[in-house]
This record gives structure tokens, sequence and C-alpha cells, in this order.
């Protein structure tokens, strides 16, 4: 995919629905051209062409939210790989961010990762990486396991890390997630007492979803970008929660 894609991609799914037109227009090339890159971009399953119009993929597919913030989410990936050793076991959740993190482990680092998501699991199918996939109830919009017995393995597994992703963050809530079964398996990896790091970007603050994540003492970092507000950036320290701010050019603090 070049940078011109990218592009297109990012817009699409921040817009929604956007026109061919309207696509020449932002990128400055030809419509002919604009159906060209989005005839490899619905081959790949990344976006749909409707009647002249782009349209973003449903919300739970991976591939879609991955392009969302793309530069910014390897970033984020890259600065909590920084904080992984050779030889260590990896506890890595379901999401874009943590699926960038995955393969960066993967192509660069000597450990072995545990992981919940079968798009995770393929997205290394070709590296040198042990990989070890949990079992479960198969959830197949967000390519995850979940259940009673994928809650039996994460416990019966050790690892020294665990990255988890969140979908909502607020003072009067804590983390919180959508989906139920989701939040279950994330509240049985926090309750193992590891290293327990949160690796978002800053748009999940503010908002709210229905199910804790819980124990929130049992966070210990979280590793966000720079538009992250001050507010929440102290209610976090408030918390005894190392935050990590990311930036995109200057490095992180």
């Amino acid at each position: 995919m070049n940078s011109r894609q990218q592009a297109i991609l990012q817009y699409v799914n921040d817009i929604r629905r956007v026109s061919v037109a309207d696509l020449a227009r932002n990128t400055g090339v030809s419509e002919v051209t604009i159906r060209q890159d989005l005839n490899l971009l619905e081959k790949r399953n990344y976006l749909k062409r409707i009647h002249g119009y782009a349209v973003a993929l449903e919300s739970d597919d991976v591939d879609a939210r991955m392009m969302i913030n793309f530069t910014l989410k390897q970033k984020l990936a890259a600065y909590a790989a920084s904080l992984v050793n050779d030889g260590e076991t990896i506890f890595i959740e379901n999401g874009s961010t943590n699926a960038l993190l995955a393969r960066y482990l993967a192509e660069r680092k000597r450990v072995t990762l545990v992981t919940v998501s079968t798009y995770i699991a393929h997205l290394l199918k070709e590296t040198d990486c042990d990989v070890i996939l949990m079992g479960g109830l198969y959830q197949k919009r967000s390519e995850t396991m979940v259940g009673p017995l994928t809650r039996q393995c994460i416990q019966q597994v050790y690892f020294n890390k665990a990255f988890l992703g969140i979908d909502g963050f607020h003072p009067e809530t804590g983390f919180t997630g959508r989906d139920m079964m989701r939040a279950d398996i994330a509240n049985t990896v926090l309750a193992k007492g590891v290293e327990n790091i949160v690796l978002t970007d800053s748009s999940k603050f503010g908002q709210i979803n229905p199910n804790p994540l819980q124990p929130t003492h049992a966070i210990n970092r979280v590793i966000t970008d720079y538009r992250l507000s001050d507010e929440y950036r102290n209610h976090l320290k408030m918390m005894n929660i190392q935050v990590d701010i990311v930036y995109e050019e200057q490095g992180t603090l």
C-alpha cells in the first residue's frame, strides 16, 4: 500500500463514506487513479465500494481500525515494544494497536507471545516468533476468543507482561469495554497480578462503556499519545498509574 492509498483509507475511515470525486480532489489525482486505488483496497478488504463511493468497513474490522491514525499507532507500538526484554513471555490482547505491537515484537525480539486474537496469530504466521493462542468461543467479527474456556486457559499460562486495549476511560467509571465477554477476558488477565499495561490512543479517554475493567489497581501503566488532556493524565497519576506519552516527532515523556 503506497502513501496515497494509506491517506485514502485514513480519510474514508474518518468520514465513513466518501465519493470518488472528493477523493480525487483531496489527493490531486484523477478519478481513474482513485478507482484503481479503491479497487486494490477493496480487494484487500480494507473498504467497500458502493455506486461511486468508498465506504468504511464495520468498526469491528481490525484491518480497518488499524489504518485509523496508523502512523501514531506504529509509534505507540514501537514504544511499548521497548519495554519488553528478550526471553519474556508477553500476553497481547486484541485490537489494532496491540496487533502492531505483536508484529513489531515478533520481527525484532526473541519473545513468546500469548494472545486471544486469531487476527494477531494469523498476522505472525510468517515470523519465527512462538505464538500461544488461547482456546475458547470464537467471536467472528472481532476475531478473538472469549468465554469460560478462554478464562481457564489464561489462568493456566504464565507471562511476564500483559498489554491490554480499552474502549473507554472516565474518572467516574474507570476503564471500560464495549463487549461484556471481551471485558471478562481482560479482567481475567488483570487478576493474574503481572505487569499490566494499557496501550491505546487518546481518543478512548472521555468515553464510557457498560463493562468495567477491574481491578483498576492491577493496571500499572498507560501508554497513549500526546492528545491526552492534563485532566486525564493527572487523574491516572492520582490512581498510581504511570502514564507514558508518545509524541509523533519529539519522542516520549
